[in-house]
């Protein structure tokens, strides 16, 4: 009686079908968090744990599936262990295999342009958690080479919508006070998942047909995720957007904006929720006759956001950071640990520093900004990368030096480009355009991924080994240009102050 005496009545909810379609949606709308001691009279930090968890475990399936994959293409490459007739495969379906789930997220990203605002955040979320258990168990069965193709491809749908939800849910739920280390820490959950692959994948990669394993055991998280994203609210700023754009009545709207606000923050009714409602229309009001048009997505402020988050993630992944992760265990195959079993385990440190790294810059970066930390980490990755061309050009009989620039590398991405990447663009976009702001850079990103994914192999047979991580050092070299000149400081501000000082 104690915790319930502590929330408000909610009001009582008008018919409003074009918001929220469902039944459960209203009751989800309704229903109290975890309440909590509020953080400096303004939220629960209990409260907040939730909203947080669920859609980051859309994070921990992604990178699950980047560490499993590493050591899944050893297993299926294996004559004896794949236990496949068609384990011959060639650097081509190999690329496949590797980078499947990201064209498949690439199509995701696409759906999530179109569907995003209609669907809202958490009903996306809802849908990427189907996608991923769909593609794990399709692929985990699968009979033949088409068919696994088939199943990474589901999964990667899966991967696109979540990438695209999952930050905009956190940024729009969260109190501003610990937005940035709530955003940041699904990059940690992503780690988390990455590690959780590289882990299992060292276990199975003995087993016959072991792949099979490394995919399916990512299928209990899928249905964690949707049954958690069920009982969640929608994002009260998602209702406003809705409300404004479809013509609905704003008082009433507002009303349940205010009610899910306090909901998320685990606090009575009281101005700190009306007052931020009344920011979020502000910025909205002038806009209630309109509708998000290409056009415009392309101009103004919302043109700066997407170079800004664009050029951020498009960088991430053109530095060679998905080459590292899903090739680690062929890097270090190469560097020496000629046993499947020693390579993957040697990844298994890679995932556990990422995790350490991750986790320092989760808890700092509210406090030394995302600037510093942005041109301190790209600087390191790109010393780390010119250092691992000269291991494969000049000292391939030290492989300790390939580990400990693989290791560096891996360190300052995420105090970096790992965290801070997803995190500004969820925070970038104005509120018309976010959801299809950030389904684009979501695009960028995986567009970006998925071909340096795929080429990694063959550049390699091509130009060699030590030629592509030296090309990867000048990209870096040329990200940390770019971020010097282009992208701004938003520690500390709400949504809204960011929007405008993007003006």
């Amino acid at each position: 009686m104690a915790l319930e005496s502590s929330y408000p009545q909610q009001p009582k909810l008008p018919s409003y079908s074009k918001i929220v379609s469902t039944t459960d949606e209203i009751e989800s709308a309704r229903k109290p968090l975890v309440g909590g001691v509020s953080s400096g009279g303004s939220y629960s930090v209990r409260a907040a744990i939730l909203p947080f968890l669920f859609p980051a475990l859309g994070g921990v399936l992604f990178g699950y599936d980047i560490g499993a994959t590493c050591g899944a293409q050893i297993s299926l490459e294996s004559p004896t262990i794949s236990g496949t007739t068609w384990y011959d495969l060639s650097s081509v379906e190999i690329g496949l295999v590797v980078s499947g789930s990201l064209y498949g997220a690439l199509i995701g990203s696409i759906l999530a342009y179109n569907v995003a605002d209609f669907l809202g955040r958490r009903r996306e979320l809802i849908l990427a958690s189907v996608l991923y258990f769909v593609g794990a168990l399709s692929t985990s069965l699968a009979p033949n080479f088409a068919l696994l193709i088939v199943g990474r491809f589901f999964y990667g749908i899966g991967i696109g919508l979540a990438m695209h939800s999952a930050p905009i849910y956190i940024a729009e739920t969260s109190p501003r006070q610990i937005r940035g280390i709530l955003v940041s820490m699904k990059e940690f959950f992503i780690i988390l998942g990455l590690l959780l692959g590289y882990t299992l994948s060292s276990i199975y990669v003995d087993f016959v047909a072991g792949w099979r394993y490394m995919y399916a055991s990512s299928a209990p998280v899928c249905l964690i995720m949707g049954i958690g994203m069920w009982w969640l609210p929608p994002s009260p700023r998602w209702l406003l957007l809705s409300a404004t754009q479809g013509k609905q009545d704003i008082t009433t709207i507002k009303q349940l904006a205010v009610s899910c606000f306090c909901r998320l923050r685990g606090q009575a009714t009281d101005s700190s929720s009306l007052q931020e409602v009344d920011s979020i229309l502000d910025e909205l009001r002038a806009d209630l006759e309109k509708q998000v048009t290409i056009g415009e997505i392309f101009q103004g402020k919302c043109l700066k956001a997407l170079i800004i988050g664009g050029g951020l993630v498009f960088f991430q992944q053109v530095t060679g950071q998905p080459s590292v992760l899903y090739y680690a265990a062929t890097i270090l195959q190469n560097a020496g640990f000629d046993a499947a079993s020693d390579a993957t385990r040697v990844s298994i440190l890679i995932g556990l520093l990422k995790l350490i790294m991750t986790g320092i810059a989760v808890f700092v970066v509210d406090k030394i900004g995302r600037r510093p930390m942005l041109i301190g980490g790209v600087s390191g990755m790109a010393i780390s990368l010119f250092l691992l061309s000269t291991y494969y050009t000049l000292s391939k009989d030290l492989p300790f030096i390939a580990v400990i620039a693989l290791l560096s590398y891996v360190g300052c991405y995420q105090v970096s480009f790992g965290p801070i990447g997803w995190l500004m663009i969820s925070e970038v976009f104005p509120l018309r355009f976010r959801g299809r702001g950030l389904s684009i850079a979501v695009l960028v990103n995986f567009t970006s991924n998925a071909l340096v994914t795929f080429s990694f192999s063959l550049l390699q047979d091509w130009v060699g080994t030590a030629s592509v991580f030296a090309g990867f050092g000048v990209v870096a070299t040329a990200a940390l240009v770019f971020i010097y000149f282009t992208v701004p400081e938003t520690k500390g501000l709400t949504l809204e102050e960011i929007e405008a000082k993007i003006i």
